[in-house]
């Protein structure tokens, strides 16, 4: 750097000059006094001498900073550390070791006890740990005298960065030792932030819930605020269909809380400890006078039989990260990636007994459980929601390593019939298939839409459109299988000829009508065989009518009539759902130019 002087300068300033300015800028430095091309004085900055091995290392002042991450990493009041292990929970910290941690690395045997001061090895980084600092903490100037049952660690709420089965993801993890995990301000910000930038990075969110919901004394911070606890659904929304989003309940989520649960894409409840409702039993009884207790007011069983809102029900804690890691097998980080494939396996059971286990009678049942085995590779079955709208399974799996999505008629549970319950349950799961680029298989084994003046009641036309219109609008490939009976609307909800499938093939079992051969035979001809008079002439007669009716909507005559493309070989289903699934793994199908549709 070349720097100029008056005149009048002495040499000795100029020497001066160079050497101070050098030493400060850390750069060679040339003096030049008035108009003189040569510089007058030159100077270089002095080496430094570093001796970081000896000399230098953390201070008190770092030393008083790990005091006091250590203490927020206790949790809240001894006490309700405690009692932790009476409710069956682990501490929360202890959670994140469970997830994170090392396989071969025990969780604390003792739980709610605290943690060992060492973070799980899965996790990535924690934002926020001096959450709320300064309302409970002794270090804090603005705590003139520390009270045990005052410690809000975290402001109660836990969010970073982990990796999960080898997969990188945001998460989130309420303490309930903390005011019973609610939801204040700060821990708020920090939920807010982890949904914002999940949306930025493109990867999966985990939810760990064990919270009574928003703390009703500091709701001015949080409720209604443009930045409050409202736009957590509102960034549920905004990602929903964008990274996969996974929850866990722990506990009795009631409220606000319960929301998050039935906004992630995929819900797991834990036994014996975990709820969701919108109102707890003593608001319930406040509002309605009813007497409920937690358990059958919103406890797992209650979810997964009737409302639908548990995908999955664990036994435990260890239990519940099992279910994950096998959901997120199955999943893409981000809405357009590919999902991850595995190592092929051949099926648990040969594809050989396909024809032998599916009847010839239309009304006979059968376990399809037993045909999905014979199809997909071993061990690989996930079946989502068993327990509700049991009339259709719905179930993700692998053919020949590729995640699909199963929706099967269930013959054993009335006949297959879709109900309301059966069509929201495939619906949804279609959606979501869709949303992560899974493809989609029906086994369609169906009387169709049930009738009558209950299910009419409880929306059966509303529920049905819902299927029909998510068979229509998704755009991953689909491969139809006419397993045996397709009556009615049934066919078209279960991806028929008309809802552009990549294929629809059929088993030799298979036909296709607008009721089956005895409803059609009294529709059409009852006025006729009642004007027979002898018995045996009329079954005689009612037989011939069922055999015409059938040979007419057999699987043979809509494959001349090329209304299916293939009738295969029962035994060679599945070499045949491999091949297709696999041509038709890069295709291009879009949906009309428009916002979005109004039907769901």
């Amino acid at each position: 750097m070349k720097v100029h002087v008056g005149s009048g300068a002495t040499d000795e300033e100029a020497e001066a000059i160079a050497a101070a300015l050098s030493e400060h800028l850390a750069v060679e430095i040339e003096v030049h006094v008035g108009d003189e091309g040569a510089p007058t004085a030159t100077a270089t900055p002095p080496e430094t001498e570093y001796p970081l091995e000896d000399d230098l290392g953390p201070t008190e002042r770092e030393a008083a900073l790990r005091e006091e991450i250590e203490d927020i990493l206790e949790g809240g009041p001894e006490k309700y550390r405690d009692r932790l292990p009476e409710q069956g929970k682990l501490f929360v910290r202890d959670r994140l070791e469970l997830w994170f941690g090392e396989e071969d690395r025990p969780v604390d045997p003792d739980p709610g006890q605290g943690g060992d001061g060492e973070a799980p090895t899965g996790l990535r980084f924690e934002d926020g740990k001096f959450a709320h600092f300064d309302a409970w903490h002794p270090n804090s100037p603005e705590v003139e005298e520390y009270e045990e049952g005052n410690r809000v660690p975290a402001d109660g709420l836990i969010t970073g960065a982990a990796t999960f089965e080898g997969r990188d993801l945001h998460f989130m993890a309420n303490d309930f030792t903390v005011k019973a995990g609610s939801m204040a301000a700060h821990g708020v910000e920090k939920f807010l932030r982890m949904q914002q930038r999940a949306l930025k990075t493109g990867k999966p969110v985990l939810y760990l819930m064990d919270s009574s919901g928003g703390r009703i004394d500091q709701q001015t911070g949080f409720f209604a605020n443009r930045e409050g606890i409202g736009k957590y659904y509102y960034n549920h929304s905004m990602l929903s269909g964008r990274v996969p989003q996974i929850c866990v309940l722990y506990g009795p989520c009631i409220a606000g809380a319960a929301y998050t649960p039935v906004f992630a894409d995929f819900t797991i409840m834990v036994e014996g400890m975990s709820a969701m409702a919108i109102a707890s039993p003593r608001m319930v009884k406040m509002v309605t006078g009813e007497e409920i207790d937690l358990e059958e007011l919103g406890g797992p069983a209650v979810h997964a039989r009737h409302s639908g809102s548990a995908d999955l029900i664990a036994r435990d804690e260890a239990h519940a990260r099992q279910l994950v890691a096998e959901l997120i097998s199955y999943l893409p980080d981000k809405a357009g990636d590919a999902p991850p494939r595995s190592e092929p396996k051949p099926p648990r059971y040969s594809p050989d007994g396909i024809d032998e286990l599916v009847p010839e009678e239309p009304n006979r049942p059968y376990d399809v459980h037993d045909l999905i085995e014979r199809v997909v590779d071993a061990e690989s079955v996930l079946e989502l929601r068993p327990d509700y709208g049991t009339e259709i399974v719905t179930a993700l799996a692998r053919i020949d390593g590729r995640p699909v999505g199963v929706v099967a008629n269930q013959p054993t549970q009335r006949s297959g019939a879709i109900f309301p319950d059966s069509a929201s349950k495939a619906a949804e799961f279609i959606w979501a298939c869709d949303a992560y680029e899974i493809p989609l298989l029906y086994l369609c084994d169906t009387p169709g839409f049930m009738a009558g003046s209950q299910v009419e009641k409880d929306g059966i036309l509303e529920e049905g459109k819902k299927f029909i219109y998510a068979t229509s609008a998704a755009s991953v490939p689909q491969q139809t299988v006419i397993v045996r009976k397709a009556y009615g609307a049934g066919i078209y909800a279960m991806g028929g000829p008309a809802y552009d499938p990549e294929s629809v093939i059929g088993l030799p079992s298979g036909e296709i009508a607008i009721m089956g051969p005895e409803a059609a035979i009294n529709a059409v001809y009852a006025r006729k065989l009642d004007e027979i008079d002898d018995p045996e002439e009329r079954e005689r007669r009612e037989r011939e009518l069922r055999a015409e009716y059938r040979e007419d909507i057999d699987v043979h005559r809509m494959a001349s009539e090329v209304v299916i493309d293939e009738i295969v070989p029962p035994s060679a289903l599945r070499d045949e759902l491999v091949a297709r699934f696999d041509f038709y793994a890069d295709l291009e199908k879009g949906v009309p130019d428009k916002k979005h549709g109004t039907i769901l």
